[in-house]
């Protein structure tokens, strides 16, 4: 790489305000979300450069194009990737962060030469990366981009955008920008987008999520649909959230509704959940996450596909975050930190992922789990309505994906009521 040194960031109270001209737009990174992301801006006519580091994905990217499938995919988009900035390419207004959180604060570093001095670095990694990115753009060039659709690249140059969806922005200070505005309008027409005042609510929401689909994806070798139908994976899958919440609340975040449609806080097991045999509030979140199954069926982990890639998981960006954040507030979290350990015996080749090592694990931890530990969540900042009651009326199960056959009435080691794939809660849309 040509990258050069990083100019120094901006003085605190530097007024900051998107360029009269249109924005130039620097992607980093064209796996699966970045491929994506380019396609899309190439496709609107924006002025937009795609940079890798992968000669296979640049090569590939430069004899036929961007080619896209999957959920209102462009199709074949015309666009050329480099794998070099010279010193003489023009300073880019928003820089799109699009490598896994392993590569991030290095592709930043390297990136931060290029640069406007007002423009602004996005974090599109799952995770917590924007503390990191600051620490080298500054905090008035740091957004967060929350990416609320899954993709994948099938092989070098062809990306499969595998769900709907769209992102949320923000600053961490959570301050209103202008910039944050045109950004918006240019990512809208990938998918929905917002701007919010609570990034780190919106983060550690999706952060919960992530540590329990992207660890149990990479354990179980699966798609999420096929492994969320075993109450045993659910299972883990809540018991991985509930500590993550439970950390986040001990930090006084706020948590928000992950596309206006999940509640973490609602999600959490409470005391009286975690050691019972079967509940009400238990059939509604098992059934919650069998919805969220259904809809995001064809996803798989990313950081299962790092590691066939020969590339180290971002477990210690995710489910690492909570373990070391949770240490330092006193607060145990057992299941993140055994499910880590799984993540990097499969990384260092010593176990091969299998819905069969998934149920071992389950088995092996029952005896870390059962302790309540339950904190209340920090009240919000203005009066909100409590979560709507799931609804009554389940809809049919999705195509090609029968349901089990266990009766409501059966339960198994998980503790939960056995739940046939036709309870998912109705609409769904948003999840």
């Amino acid at each position: 790489m040509s990258f050069t040194d990083s100019p120094a960031e901006l003085a605190p109270g530097t007024p900051v305000a998107p360029a009269s001209s249109a924005p130039r737009l620097l992607v980093v990174g064209c796996g699966g979300i970045g491929g994506i992301v380019a396609a899309y801006l190439f496709e609107q006519g924006h002025d937009v450069t795609a940079f890798t580091t992968n000669a296979l994905i640049a090569d590939a990217i430069n004899a036929i194009g961007f080619r896209v499938r999957g959920e209102a995919s462009p199709g074949t988009v015309g666009g050329r990737a480099v794998r070099e900035l010279g010193p003489d390419t023009r300073p880019f207004d928003y820089i799109l962060l699009a490598t896994q959180p392993p590569q991030v604060e290095e592709a930043a570093r390297d990136a931060v030469a290029h640069l406007a001095p007002t423009g602004a670095m996005i974090c599109l990694q799952n995770g917590l990366c924007e503390e990191r990115i600051a620490r080298i753009a500054g905090p008035e060039r740091t957004f967060g981009g929350i990416v609320a659709w899954g993709a994948s690249m099938v092989e070098p140059g062809v990306y499969d955008r595998t769900s709907s969806g769209g992102f949320v922005l923000g600053r961490l200070d959570g301050a209103s920008d202008p910039r944050l505005d045109e950004l918006a309008r240019i990512l809208e027409a990938i998918g929905p987008t917002t701007v919010t005042d609570n990034l780190a609510g919106a983060r550690w929401s999706k952060l919960a999520i992530n540590c329990a689909i992207s660890s149990l994806g990479t354990v179980g070798g699966d798609r999420l649909g096929v492994l969320l139908r075993h109450r045993f994976v659910r299972r883990l899958a809540l018991e991985i959230m509930t500590e993550t919440v439970q950390v986040s609340r001990a930090l006084g975040v706020r948590l928000e509704k992950v596309a206006g449609t999940l509640d973490l806080d609602w999600i959490a097991l409470t005391d009286a959940e975690r050691s019972a045999v079967g509940s009400p509030g238990l059939f509604a979140k098992h059934a919650l996450l069998l919805a969220v199954g259904a809809r995001f069926r064809r996803m798989r982990s990313s950081m299962l596909a790092a590691i066939e890639r020969g590339r180290p998981p971002a477990v210690d960006f995710l489910n690492g975050e909570v373990i070391e954040r949770g240490a330092a507030l006193g607060i145990a979290t057992p299941i993140n930190a055994a499910i880590r350990e799984e993540v990097l015996a499969i990384a260092a080749g010593k176990r091969k992922p299998s819905l069969a090592l998934l149920r071992a694990f389950f088995d092996r931890t029952r005896e870390l789990v059962g302790a309540p530990s339950s904190m209340r969540p920090p009240p919000p900042a203005t009066p909100a309505e409590p979560p709507a009651a799931p609804p009554h009326e389940p809809p049919a199960a999705p195509p090609h994906e029968p349901p089990t056959t266990a009766t409501n009435a059966q339960a198994d080691a998980s503790g939960e009521p056995s739940l046939p794939a036709a309870n998912v809660q109705s609409d769904l849309r948003d999840a």
